[in-house]
């Protein structure tokens, strides 16, 4: 490790070297362009020392060393590698930076206008702020960002997946309806597509949530969009549940007329285990029976398995029962 270290640090010596010949008056006469090359080859055989040795801010730095001699050379592309090169070796000691070097390759990707590149590059730093920096309104902003770019590219696949993300931030942060606008979008093009339907019914699921926390009229979209799509109907299920899980987060009569427009919609959600659990949370939130309630959850839990999202959603559904002594 010592040996490669010492390597590396040499080859930084003689980059600099290289570099400096190259300024000098015989040396922009005799091969200055050439020099630069060097340098920058040294530069990246330096990094990869770095990171045999573990150095990873020092790798980091020779590669953003490279990547800013390319640039001046005109050489975008590389440029732009050499930066998600030093990102990934920053995101092993210094997330703030490893999200700074990304930002500098996704300026040159979409110069370039390589859109589905800077798209995956918005997702990497999406991640390591939700998972490294722990910023989840930057991490928000960037998957909302990653979308745009997929979709301008017809990757809707993609960005679906990054409008998830922002939907499941949204209604954590309490920002229902954006939650539920998402969740209802995807949804509608989930019915829309024969390979995708039987997704659907999360999203319905989830949506229905957002509107029991905040707005219960709204739950009735997700249903009607996922339905519209014969091969997303199937995956209507989810997004109504999710609508209507958020409607319990707010009002009880208003959450029950959506899920009653959800099964007018969509006749098979109201055989599915989500409408009848919605159901059932809806009755015991009206008798104010918290035993009842949790024990509903657990059942369904038993089978399906609920993951953070919706369990956040029902810890707030059930804290009505504390907070409001006659929910009717």
């Amino acid at each position: 490790m010592a040996d490669n270290e010492q390597k590396a640090m040499q080859l930084i010596a003689e980059a600099e070297k290289k570099l400096s010949s190259s300024k000098s008056f015989l040396g922009s006469l005799f091969g200055g362009s050439s020099k630069v090359e060097e340098a920058v080859d040294c530069y990246l055989r330096a990094a990869n020392l770095f990171k045999m040795a573990k150095k990873w801010s020092q790798a980091g730095q020779a590669f953003c060393n490279a990547a800013q001699l390319h640039l001046k050379a005109g050489v975008r592309h590389d440029a732009a590698t050499n930066f998600v090169d030093a990102s990934n070796c920053y995101k092993k000691c210094d997330p703030n930076e490893a999200v700074s070097c990304l930002l500098k390759a996704i300026e040159i990707y979409t110069d370039m206008g390589r859109f589905t590149v800077a798209a995956k590059q918005h997702q990497n730093i999406a991640e390591l702020y939700e998972t490294e920096c722990v910023d989840v309104s930057r991490a928000m902003q960037h998957y909302e960002q990653a979308a745009d770019y997929f979709r301008g590219e017809e990757s809707t696949s993609s960005a679906n997946k990054c409008m998830l993300k922002l939907a499941q931030y949204a209604a954590q942060l309490e920002h229902y309806d954006k939650a539920i606008q998402i969740y209802e979008q995807i949804a509608k093009s989930s019915l829309d597509n024969s390979l995708l339907k039987y997704s659907a019914k999360e999203y319905m699921f989830r949506a229905a949530l957002c509107h029991l926390c905040v707005d219960l009229l709204n739950a009735q979209q997700i249903a009607k969009s996922s339905l519209d799509n014969s091969l997303l109907k199937y995956s209507a299920k989810e997004y109504m549940f999710r609508a209507a899980l958020c409607h319990l987060c707010v009002d009880l009569l208003n959450a029950q007329h959506a899920l009653d427009k959800y099964c007018a919609l969509y006749p098979a959600f109201a055989d599915t285990r989500e409408c009848k659990l919605v159901k059932e949370l809806i009755e015991h939130l009206e008798d104010q029976n918290v035993d009842a309630f949790t024990e509903a959850v657990k059942t369904y839990d038993s089978i399906s398995r609920l993951d953070q999202w919706y369990t956040s959603m029902l810890v707030r559904i059930k804290k009505q029962i504390n907070d409001n002594p006659d929910l009717r």
